[in-house]
């Protein structure tokens, strides 16, 4: 007999592509032409219609690629990665470990007033409150200086955002931004990328607070000149106060600085333009993404950034290619450290980083240990099975309720910190099950008044006390950033004992703030999961 079929299975009948495919050319058909904001909140349940996670796939290994356990020196463990992206090869020295928001939000505003030549700003949204205010007022008086000093008469502002963010509200990202690009027209870009999955129906009848769940601009990068913040954070006010995040400066590295800016000028051409009207446009010769076709689209904007990657990555392969590829990463220069972004635009066809990302859990042998962190508890399943599948040790921390951002919210958001607990709970259980509890270890952060937000991972290699290895930046390994949003990180790769250290002073002083989860901690009366929860669960798990 056939087993029944229960609300679980249901769901997860209806996440078809073809389904997806046939409801997404009736939305172009019958609602094309129309940009409507309200909506109802029972149009939510619309985006199950999605896909589930596919078998994982894995990046080949090159001609005589050992893996990461199998040969010596850092270029032999990691340097496969430079088969698939641009390699920057770079002195760890230059790469600075940012240690708190005020720290990253200070340094943001010096480096935009002492800017000559450009600025280039990619996150998801920019804040309305006073400091933000203030990191509008910097890139001012940049521009004023620019105009008046022929010392810097060339300085451009470039920033890039999320449309459906950066336009939630009367006052939004755009409307702080318009004084500034009315003055400065000439000198400054704004982009409001637009993902191509909301359209048609989706666009019409899903609410404003909840049509980012889509798909969003995730990337989060801070450029001036030469040098480049790498982060997860956004530009809002509690990203520079008290939300615990991560941050890397790469100062003079112009390399890596000029793939980036190459990279966010990509995106910003097959985004919307910013007008000082507030009105937006597209650039000539390029597909609309919601009222133009979904495929066309998709493929303008892959061939437009993936231009921006092959070429970064044939230059790298002329300039490393003379160096021995079986060194140990310091050349005469003194580069000892390797910078490798990651890129991950699924809607796009890209995903570079799930590739990469996927051969880094599964090469993680016995004896080595890997840090894991995410502001949400929401690895894909395949990247669940590789962690349980691992020989590694792997120590993963996420938020507390309490530190969870969405903690406190209003209706269907404030579910969200409990949907987490469940998962992390149904995540632990099969660790228990598989007696893997010695392995595998899962820690949850604490502080009071902060939230939590930092993602990315440490790799300390078999007989290592230090670090080698980290991903830092915007994608948080879960079924959003995988799957949905534009997101981009680097694998920093080092030999340089003294950024090592930092790396492991920074993922100590994270750990420390942190208990770890045992099968008591879900049995505490806080952490009872009400049944309506366990049912919007699925929702949230593809959605937040």
């Amino acid at each position: 007999m056939a087993a029944p079929m229960t609300w679980r299975r249901l769901v997860v009948s209806v996440y078809s592509p073809a389904i997806t495919g046939v409801f997404t050319r009736i939305s172009d058909r019958l609602f094309r032409a129309r940009d409507r904001r309200g909506g109802s909140s029972v149009l939510l349940l619309a985006p199950l219609l999605a896909e589930a996670d596919p078998p994982p796939r894995r990046v080949p290994r090159p001609a005589g690629s050992t893996g990461a356990q199998g040969s010596g020196g850092l270029c032999g463990h990691f340097q496969w990665m430079a088969e698939h992206v641009p390699a920057f090869r770079v002195p760890g020295n230059r790469i600075h470990v940012l240690t708190s928001p005020d720290h990253f939000y200070q340094t943001m505003k010096a480096r935009i007033k002492t800017a000559r030549r450009r600025v280039v700003m990619a996150s998801l949204y920019l804040g309305t409150g006073q400091l933000e205010q203030e990191l509008v007022d910097c890139m001012e008086e940049a521009l004023l200086r620019s105009r008046e000093n022929a010392d810097a008469p060339d300085l451009k502002v470039s920033i890039l955002l999320d449309y459906t963010r950066g336009s939630r509200g009367q006052t939004n990202s755009r409307t702080v931004l318009l004084p500034l690009l009315r003055r400065f027209a000439s000198q400054m870009r704004v982009s409001l990328y637009h993902t191509p999955d909301l359209r048609g129906l989706l666009r019409l009848l899903v609410p404003q607070r909840f049509n980012e769940t889509i798909g969003v601009q995730h990337i989060k990068v801070y450029l001036f000149d030469d040098s480049v913040i790498i982060s997860g954070a956004n530009l809002s006010d509690s990203y520079f106060t008290n939300r615990q995040d991560r941050y890397v400066l790469l100062e003079n590295c112009g390399e890596v600085a000029d793939f980036f800016s190459d990279l966010v000028d990509a995106v910003g051409d097959v985004s919307l333009q910013l007008q000082p009207d507030d009105s937006v446009t597209m650039l000539d010769g390029m597909v609309h993404p919601y009222n133009g076709n979904r495929q066309a689209f998709s493929v303008a904007a892959r061939k437009r950034i993936m231009e921006v990657v092959n070429t970064a990555h044939v230059r790298q392969q002329l300039l490393n290619g003379s160096q021995d590829s079986e060194d140990d990463g310091v050349s005469e220069e003194g580069d000892d450290t390797w910078v490798f972004p990651l890129v991950q635009m699924k809607p796009l066809g890209i995903q570079i980083d799930e590739q990469v990302t996927q051969r880094l859990l599964t090469d993680a042998g016995p004896d080595s240990s890997v840090f894991l962190t995410s502001g949400y508890f929401n690895l894909t399943r395949p990247y669940m099975r590789m962690v349980l599948g691992a020989g590694a040790i792997y120590r993963i921390l996420t938020a507390s309720p309490e530190v969870n951002g969405f903690f406190g919210a209003k209706g269907v958001a404030g579910a969200i910190p409990a949907a987490y607990t469940l998962i992390a709970r149904q995540f632990y259980g099969q660790v228990c099950r598989q007696g893997q509890q010695e392995r595998v270890h899962l820690h949850e952060y604490h502080r009071s008044q902060w939230t939590f937000h930092a993602k990315g991972l440490w790799y300390y290699l078999q007989g290592q006390d230090r670090p080698c290895l980290t991903l830092i930046g915007s994608p948080n390994f879960g079924y959003r950033s995988v799957h949905r949003d534009l997101e981009a990180q680097i694998a920093i790769v080092t030999g340089n004992e003294e950024l090592q250290g930092r790396l492991q002073e920074e993922q100590q002083t994270l750990y420390q703030r942190s208990s770890e989860v045992s099968v008591a901690t879900f049995e505490r009366p806080d952490r009872h999961v009400k049944l309506w929860v366990k049912l919007v669960t699925p929702l949230i798990k593809n959605f937040f």
